[in-house]
């Protein structure tokens, strides 16, 4: 399989440590849909990342899509999702939740750096979704004692918001803060210490 995107996206980064930690194998072609969306556009015409290829030449074209069917292919003990209900629909509107605060995030960075003037309101609006959804996903992890967000193995859940919190503190120089919210911060400060979330790691770089 063939993982196209950079490691700075967060939705591409979630996948990348996934399939490590799946234990599957793949290749990894760091393009940016920018500069290299000559390339991308042959396997995905929306010029999307994270794109994964299969071994069969179907690409895949949407992290949730992607992690789904990764999901199925998984030995039996390495999922990354509950089995069953209701934990696993709870870890799916964790996810779910992180995902959507990653694609607001990635909204107010383009705001922001491809627009001659920011649309203040559109970025007072990108604002306030991103400390709502962080002040959400703080409280509620707040109230687990267990090392992930469901028990003791990882999920696509803790991925995600670890992820998604790297991606926002790189991409918006204090906008938060772990004053701001402690409790995914210490999460987040020891998700990036994993072996697969050091390996599956890059600097912000910021579209040409």
């Amino acid at each position: 399989m063939i993982l196209i995107g950079q490691y700075d996206s967060p939705f591409v980064r979630r996948v990348g440590i996934a399939m490590t930690l799946y234990g599957l194998a793949f290749e990894h072609r760091p393009w940016s849909a920018f500069s290299d969306a000559f390339r991308i556009r042959q396997f995905n015409p929306l010029i999307r990342v994270p794109t994964l290829v299969l071994d069969s030449g179907e690409a895949l074209i949407d992290s949730h899509a992607i992690l789904d069917y990764l999901d199925g292919l998984a030995d039996e003990g390495r999922q990354l999702l509950p089995a069953s209900n209701p934990e696993r629909y709870r870890a799916r509107r964790v996810t779910s939740l992180a995902a959507g605060l990653g694609d607001k995030a990635v909204s107010l960075f383009y705001e922001r750096t491809m627009h001659k003037a920011a649309s203040d309101i559109w970025v007072e609006r990108l604002k306030a979704q991103i400390d709502g959804a962080l002040t959400v996903l703080d409280i509620e992890r707040s109230t687990i004692a267990t090392d992930y967000w469901f028990g003791s193995r990882i999920s696509h859940a803790d991925i995600t918001v670890g992820a998604v919190w790297r991606y926002i503190n790189d991409a918006h120089p204090g906008l938060v803060t772990a004053e701001d919210f402690p409790t995914l911060a210490a999460m987040c400060e020891r998700l990036e210490t994993l072996p697969a979330f050091r390996q599956i790691s890059q600097p912000l770089i910021a579209p040409v």
